[in-house]
């Protein structure tokens, strides 16, 4: 109630009488009036009364509630009511933000979550979460003995029970968001991943059952939550969670935001937790069953992956096309990439993401399990892929035509490309040979030279080089040296750090494939090419036992000997004789498992044992010193 114009409301003054009074019973009178008669919103007198009332009257009926201290005349059967009223008034106090902030609410913090775990059931449990959330807001000082006072392990173990859509619920994911503003996700998994996940379950269960504004709410703290480059511990805790509703919960809330009218942010956001999800449980997440409101039929298990494909190629649609705006706009200004490009490339590296996973979900489908998707919805997805994967080359044409060459945006672009090309070699044929040289060409913010293009197209050049009209197309634009270049850097003394060796033995297939058609290609060779890749062949088998490394190295080796000779190798500037060496001895080892008693690891390799054979033959004359390592 509002006091009246130049004097007090008759409330406040019989409340400010009692509070006055000397004894305890006056003020608990006082008190009551308080809950009964002033609302949250009444700042002005709240500040009167809290300012008459005194810190020190209310600590002591604070603890007296607590058990911890007396209030005159109380008894242990007046205890509950005083923690109620205490913690009621308390609360009330506290939307005034200067006594929120002060050291007395601070510091009562840790008693409010020490009521709360020892009272989780308390009738005052929706006042002890108002106190904390008003206190916390109200400074830095609050929301951070929130959390060095216990707050996660309170929040993880009551998120878990509060009603859906609760005021409680609410609350919480308030605190979380002060939380996740205030500390880095980085300092919030080393201390409490265990809980963590237990609120990220339960944020994700309000994502999916809830359908208003703090459906929203809750989008934006999971989002910000699992897309953090700090949640890798996060993802690990998750995929062991005993709350296996996660999964489904989280594909429910997605598709009820990408098949409604929402803001593209939200929608953006929805594509986030996706790419998070596959990450977690595997590119499978998308297949299953949705549940919505309000919908009698029911829904394919694979509409969420029809939702991310068409929403990931929106976005990549209309993100690609406002970069290339934004790079010429910024090209003509001669300026530094704004934030709002470097915000764009972000987001289209998100639905890139989604891409690649989709285009291995079908893969795998085809190959093993083809029954988990429809064979309409396959037809479709193969359909949007190929639609998009033309934009995409799109963008690379327009990048080329500005000279841009350099650009995580375009090695994103190129990556994507490789991946699907890796599954349908044939698709947007014609345009991939055009750009290739250019694809090639491309670098990463921070890459001093062509890497990690080429190793994204290796793929695809392993099969381009299959059929001599594709090894043609490789040579004429100088792709082979590329792709030499690339094993070097695989293998060589200087080897560059790759998760596996699939792109070291998809270099290695595609050299082989030029090689072995050498008699219908003129392949352009030069001295130096010749000599770093027999010094990387050499530096990555000496010492190896692997008889898959050994035959494919040695059978690259056999078919380059017969571009050279002995005599030729060593007037080579940068070519030894502790070189040839131990490439005479990597000759050796794999002949040596020619004939009877061949191993099974040698008898898999045959056809690479029958390269080197025939090679050996070729050239052994030239060749002295291997010779004698193989008579040996």
């Amino acid at each position: 109630m509002e006091p009246q114009q130049g004097k007090q409301s008759p409330p406040l003054e019989d409340c400010l009488k009692l509070l006055k009074g000397e004894r305890d019973e006056q003020r608990l009178a006082g008190l009551l009036l308080v809950t009964k008669f002033f609302k949250g919103d009444d700042l002005s007198s709240l500040q009167t009364i809290y300012n008459a009332v005194g810190v020190g009257f209310l600590d002591r009926l604070f603890r007296t509630g607590m058990g911890k201290g007396s209030i005159s005349s109380s008894g242990s059967e007046n205890r509950d009511a005083y923690l109620q009223l205490s913690v009621t008034v308390l609360a009330a106090f506290c939307h005034v933000l200067e006594i929120a902030a002060s050291n007395d609410m601070v510091s009562k913090i840790p008693l409010v979550l020490e009521v709360l775990s020892t009272e989780p059931g308390s009738a005052v449990l929706e006042e002890c979460y108002e106190f904390l959330y008003l206190v916390s807001t109200a400074s830095e000082d609050g929301i951070m003995t929130f959390y060095t006072s216990g707050g996660m392990n309170m929040l993880a173990s009551h998120m878990s029970i509060f009603p859906d859509g609760s005021h409680q619920m609410e609350l919480s994911m308030k605190l979380v968001q002060l939380i996740l503003n205030k500390l880095s996700l980085e300092i919030i998994n080393q201390d409490y991943v265990p809980e963590l996940s237990k609120i990220v379950a339960a944020i994700t269960r309000q994502f999916a059952v809830l359908h208003n504004a703090v459906k929203f709410d809750a989008l934006h703290l999971l989002s910000a939550i699992l897309a953090s480059k700090y949640s890798a511990p996060l993802y690990d805790s998750l995929r062991v969670l005993p709350e296996k509703d996660l999964p489904n919960y989280m594909r429910d809330g997605i598709a009820a935001i990408l098949q409604n009218r929402v803001a593209p942010t939200e929608k953006l956001q929805a594509l986030i937790l996706a790419d998070s999800m596959m990450t977690i449980f595997g590119e499978r997440w998308l297949i299953g069953h949705i549940n919505l409101p309000g919908v009698k039929e029911p829904i394919p298990a694979d509409r969420c992956l029809v939702l991310v494909l068409e929403q990931s190629r929106v976005e990549v649609a209309v993100l690609l096309n406002e970069l290339a705006q934004l790079k010429d706009e910024a090209s003509k200004r001669s300026s530094a990439p704004a934030e709002t490009i470097v915000s764009k490339k972000r987001d289209v590296a998100i639905a890139f993401s989604l891409l690649e996973k989709i285009i291995s979900l079908i893969s795998n489908a085809s190959e093993n399990e083809g029954d988990i998707i429809d064979e309409n919805t396959f037809m479709k997805v193969i359909k949007g892929l190929n639609e998009t994967i033309g934009v995409v080359l799109e963008y690379l044409q327009d990048a080329k035509e500005h000279g841009q060459r350099k650009g995580d945006d375009l090695l994103a672009s190129v990556r994507i490309i490789g991946s699907y090309l890796a599954e349908t070699p044939v698709a947007c044929k014609e345009k991939v040979r055009e750009l290739l040289e250019y694809m090639l060409s491309i670098e990463g913010e921070d890459e001093p030279s062509p890497f990690y293009s080429i190793c994204f197209l290796l793929p695809l050049l392993c099969q381009m080089t299959m059929e001599i009209e594709g090894c043609i197309a490789l040579i004429s634009c100088g792709g082979h040296i590329s792709v030499v270049d690339c094993l070097v850097k695989l293998i060589g003394p200087h080897g560059y750090m790759v998760k596996d060796n699939g792109c070291i033995f998809l270099a290695c297939d595609t050299i082989l494939n030029l090689l072995l058609k050498k008699e219908q290609l003129r392949i352009p060779l030069d001295d130096s090419t010749l000599v770093n890749l027999l010094k990387a062949l050499a530096y990555w088998t000496e010492g190896i036992n692997d008889p898959s490394t050994i035959m494919m190295a040695s059978s690259i080796c056999a078919l380059l000997f017969d571009f050279t000779s002995e005599k030729a190798l060593l007037k080579h500037p940068n070519f030894d004789v502790s070189t040839l060496d131990s490439l005479s001895r990597l000759i050796a080892r794999s002949l040596a498992s020619w004939g009877q008693g061949m191993s099974d690891a040698a008898k898999s390799e045959m056809d690479l044992l029958e390269i080197v054979t025939q090679g050996y033959s070729q050239w052994v004359d030239r060749f002295p010193r291997v010779r004698e390592t193989v008579e040996r």
